[in-house]
C-alpha cells in the first residue's frame, strides 16, 4: 500500500502531473492505462494546474504575512502598523523668505495663512503658500516678516460631519499628494456652535488621557491617509454633529525643489509693494516613503519604543520626522575630537538640496525633545564632505572595439558617476578602491588595464583678516612611510592659493614629512620660498591638520572660479576611504583626471620593453 501514496513534496507543474500519473498507475484499475493517449490527460492537466495555482497562491499569501517578504504596499503598511509605525506621506518643498512690506500705515500687519507666492523653474510656474497667520509690527518704520516658511502647492480645506450611525464613516484626506506634515485638524462643535478646538497628532500613548484632544494617522490601502480619533479612554471621543475640519497642502512633490526666486501673487494686509529676500531655496520635496524604507525603518522605530537612548534611536526617529533625509548619522558628543558631554550630535544629508536650513534644524530639535532621555540635548550639525580626487590612465585594445577613445572616456565617467551616486554621498558610503578599478575595467571588453590613484581633499572657509586657528579633520590616515618622507618635494600635502595680511605674495601649504605644515610662495623662478615652516601640524595617523594663527587676507580662484574656501589635498595611507560620524565621501566627478589611450603593446605596434611602461604598484 505504501506505493499508492501520493507525493506532495514537489510543486512544479510537470512534476505534479507526473506524480498524479504515478499514483493512478499504481492503482489496479489503471495499471495498463495509456494516460497520454486518452482524454484522461486533459483531466490530469486540469488537476495539475489547479494544484500548482493553489500552491503558488499559498506561497504568495505566506510571503505577504511577513514584513521582510511582503511586496504589496498595503500589506507592508498594515504589518508596519502592528509595530506602531506610520509611513511618511509626500512632502512639499519648503523655502524660507524675509519679506519687507513697503508703504504701510497699519499699526500691526498680518500675513494670513494661504498667502500665495509664485516661482518659475525651467519655464514651469509653481505656487507656494504660507501655512499659518503671521503678524509683525513696525521697526524703525519698516514692516518685516523674518524667516517665513512657504510650501509648494495649494492649501485645501475638507470637512466631515461626525455621524456614529454610519458604520462605514472614515475621515480620509482625499488627495494622495497631501503633505500630512502640513495637516491641521480642528473640530467645530456643530453647525450652530462655531467654537472650535485644535487637535494635535498623537505620537504615542504616554501622555494621552481621556480628554486629550489628539488625533491618530494611518495610511489606507489606497495610499491615502486616514485621520481617526480617541475612544474616550485614549483621547477625547467625538460627538455626533461635530464637524471635523482638515486643512492641508496638496503638492507637486519634488518638482519645485531648488526654486530660489519668488514673487508675491496676492497681497499682505492689502499691500502688494514688497521686497522679498530668499534665505534658503526650496528643498525637502519628496515622494511618499517607499516600501523598502518602511521595511527598514518600522522595526527600528519599534525597537526605539518612542524614546531616544542610543544613536540608532535618534537616526530612526529623525528619518521619520524628516522623510527627505537621504542619510542620517548620530553620535555622542564625547566621541568628537574635542569631547562635549551631555549632547547627541545628528547630521542629515537631504535627498534634495545640500544643507538643512536653520528653520528646519530648529523644528527637528524641538520635536526631538519629547523623545530625549534625562538631560541629553540634540544638536544638528551639517555634513562634512571629503572629496576623492581620481587620477586614472586607461588603456584599451582598439582592435577589439569600434568605439573611439572619447566614447570610452564618456562611458567610464558615467560609470564612476553612477558609483558615486548609488554607493557614496551618504554617511555609510565607504569608498572601495578595488571596486572602482573593477568598474572601470568592466566598462568595455576592450579595456585591458587602468592605472588609477586617488587623493583626498577637504576645504575650509577662513575668516578674512582675522588670525585664527583652523582644525581640518580627514579622519583617515595619511601616507607617511617614514619620517621626512618627500620633504624636499613638499610631502603629501598641497593647497590652493591665498594671501596673508601684510604680504602680497600668493601663499600655499605643504608638509615636511615630520608633522609640520609649511607656508611658502613661489619666487619668480618657480622655486618655493618658505615663510613659515611651523604654520601648523599634520597628524599622519589620525588624519588631522591644524593651522595656527593663520591670518588670511584674500583667497585665490580655484579652477578658474572665484572661491570662498581654501582646499587642502593629501595622499591617503589607504585607498579605501571611510566616512566617520558626519563625514560624507564623494568623488569629485567633474574634475576627474582621466586619460584613455590605445594600448600599443597589445595591438602589436610596439615591441615589449620598448616605448611601453608598466608598473607593478600604484604610485603615491
Amino acid at each position: 500500500m505504501a506505493s499508492n501514496k501520493f507525493v506532495v513534496s514537489e510543486l512544479d507543474f510537470d512534476t505534479i502531473k507526473q506524480n498524479l500519473k504515478n499514483f493512478l498507475q499504481n492503482q489496479p484499475e489503471f495499471s495498463d492505462y495509456n494516460f497520454e493517449g486518452s482524454g484522461f490527460a486533459v483531466l490530469l492537466d486540469i488537476l495539475a494546474y489547479n494544484t500548482h495555482y493553489l500552491s503558488f497562491n499559498a506561497n504568495m499569501l505566506a510571503n505577504e504575512m511577513y514584513l521582510d517578504s511582503a511586496d504589496i504596499r498595503k500589506n507592508i503598511v498594515s504589518l508596519a502598523k502592528l509595530l506602531g509605525y506610520t509611513p511618511s506621506s509626500v512632502r512639499a518643498p519648503r523655502a524660507e523668505l524675509d519679506i519687507i512690506v513697503n508703504n504701510v500705515t497699519d499699526t500691526i500687519l498680518t500675513m494670513t495663512k494661504g498667502t500665495i507666492f509664485t516661482t518659475t523653474i525651467d519655464g514651469v510656474g509653481y505656487q507656494f503658500v504660507t501655512n499659518r497667520d503671521i503678524s509683525t509690527t513696525s521697526t524703525d518704520g519698516v514692516y518685516r516678516f523674518n524667516n517665513v516658511e512657504i510650501y509648494e502647492g495649494s492649501l485645501v480645506t475638507f470637512k466631515y460631519t461626525v455621524d456614529s450611525s454610519d458604520a462605514d464613516q472614515r475621515f480620509i484626506i482625499p488627495s494622495i499628494n497631501a503633505d500630512t506634515s502640513t495637516l491641521r485638524v480642528t473640530v467645530q462643535n456643530s453647525l450652530t456652535d462655531s467654537n472650535t478646538n485644535v487637535y494635535t497628532l498623537a505620537n504615542g500613548l504616554r501622555e494621552v488621557g481621556t480628554d486629550s484632544k489628539v488625533y491618530f494617522l494611518q495610511e489606507t490601502d489606497t495610499g491615502k491617509f486616514q485621520i481617526y480619533f480617541g475612544d474616550g479612554v485614549f483621547g477625547k471621543k467625538l460627538d455626533d454633529g461635530n464637524i471635523v475640519i482638515l486643512d492641508y497642502i496638496v503638492t507637486n512633490k519634488t518638482e519645485a525643489n531648488g526654486a530660489s526666486s519668488f514673487s508675491l501673487s496676492s497681497a499682505i494686509g492689502g499691500n502688494s509693494d514688497v521686497t522679498i529676500i530668499t534665505n534658503s531655496p526650496a528643498q525637502g520635496g519628496s515622494e511618499a516613503e517607499t516600501k523598502e524604507s518602511i521595511r527598514f525603518n518600522a522595526p527600528l522605530q519599534y525597537t526605539a519604543q518612542d524614546r531616544a537612548v542610543t544613536a540608532t534611536d535618534y537616526e530612526t526617529i529623525v528619518k521619520n520626522l524628516y522623510p527627505n533625509a537621504l542619510s542620517v548619522s548620530a553620535w555622542g558628543g564625547e566621541e568628537d575630537e574635542t569631547p562635549t558631554y551631555g549632547i547627541v550630535k545628528i547630521s542629515i544629508k537631504p535627498n534634495s538640496g545640500s544643507l538643512l536650513t536653520n528653520q528646519t534644524k530648529n523644528e527637528i530639535v524641538n520635536t526631538l525633545k519629547q523623545y530625549n532621555i534625562a538631560s541629553v540635548r540634540p544638536v544638528i550639525v551639517d555634513p562634512d564632505t571629503t572629496y576623492v580626487e581620481v587620477i586614472s590612465t586607461v588603456r584599451y585594445d582598439q582592435n577589439n572595439t569600434s568605439k573611439l577613445a572619447s566614447t570610452l572616456r564618456s562611458e567610464i565617467l558615467n560609470t564612476i558617476s553612477n558609483y558615486n551616486t548609488n554607493v557614496l554621498q551618504r554617511f555609510d558610503g565607504v569608498f572601495r578602491f578595488s571596486k572602482l578599478i573593477g568598474l572601470i575595467d568592466d566598462v568595455d571588453n576592450s579595456i585591458v588595464s587602468n592605472i588609477t590613484t586617488v587623493k583626498m581633499r577637504k576645504s575650509f572657509t577662513p575668516l578674512i583678516n582675522t588670525s585664527t586657528r583652523y582644525d581640518i579633520y580627514f579622519r583617515n590616515a595619511f601616507y607617511n612611510p617614514h619620517p621626512g618622507h618627500n620633504a624636499i618635494m613638499g610631502g603629501i600635502l598641497t593647497s590652493t592659493g591665498f594671501k596673508v595680511d601684510g604680504d602680497n605674495n600668493e601663499m600655499f601649504l605643504d608638509d615636511d614629512g615630520n608633522g609640520n605644515v609649511r607656508r611658502y610662495y613661489l619666487n619668480i623662478n618657480g622655486v618655493k620660498t618658505y615663510i613659515n615652516e611651523t604654520q601648523g601640524v599634520i597628524n599622519y595617523t589620525t588624519g588631522q591638520i591644524t593651522l595656527d594663527s593663520l591670518n588670511v587676507s584674500s583667497i585665490s580662484n580655484i579652477r578658474g572660479t572665484s572661491s570662498e574656501v581654501i582646499e587642502l589635498t593629501v595622499i591617503p595611507n589607504s585607498y579605501d576611504i571611510i566616512p566617520v560620524r558626519n563625514t560624507i565621501v564623494e568623488i569629485d566627478v567633474p574634475n576627474i583626471s582621466l586619460v584613455v589611450e590605445n594600448d600599443t603593446f597589445v595591438s602589436g605596434s610596439t615591441e615589449a620593453g620598448v616605448g611601453y611602461t608598466t608598473t607593478s604598484s600604484y604610485p603615491r
